[in-house]
């Protein structure tokens, strides 16, 4: 059986999971965290962090994820935060860039938080659009990384 891609693990852990939970637990193990620590690590981001609709989840999760990759520890210094930040940045521009923005609110066209912001994204099929935007994630993690 042919090993599923990132994108798909974190599509498929979509339908149970938030967001930012299923971008960051999709490449958590292989960083040596486990699947409940990488869910519950991300569960707040979800919704663009608790539902607020800041930054898209999936893109909180990806950031994670570049942390995890950098393997920063105690003792590292500015040099190695400064590439980090220069990761993230890159990867944020290259998601700006597909997108146009990578605010949750701005991404969805819909108010989360209100019954009617919900039922919009039902009738709207918007976890589609969430799903594209976890694939977009994934695609630029894994050119990243």
């Amino acid at each position: 059986m042919e090993k599923m891609s990132k994108a798909e693990t974190a599509i498929k852990l979509f339908e149970t999971y938030n967001c930012a939970q299923s971008v960051f637990t999709a490449y958590a193990e292989d960083f040596g965290i486990d699947k409940n620590q990488a869910l519950s690590l991300a569960v707040g981001f979800g919704g663009g962090m608790g539902r607020t609709q800041d930054v898209c989840g999936a893109v909180t999760g990806a950031i994670m994820v570049l942390g995890l990759s950098s393997d920063f520890g105690e003792g590292d210094g500015r040099d190695k935060i400064n590439a980090v930040y220069a990761n993230v940045r890159h990867f944020l521009n290259g998601f700006t860039e597909a997108k146009g923005t990578t605010k949750c609110r701005d991404l969805l066209n819909c108010d989360l938080l209100s019954e009617e912001g919900q039922k919009y994204y039902k009738e709207h099929n918007l976890k589609e659009n969430c799903r594209e935007y976890i694939r977009l994630c994934c695609e630029l993690l894994d050119k990243a990384l």
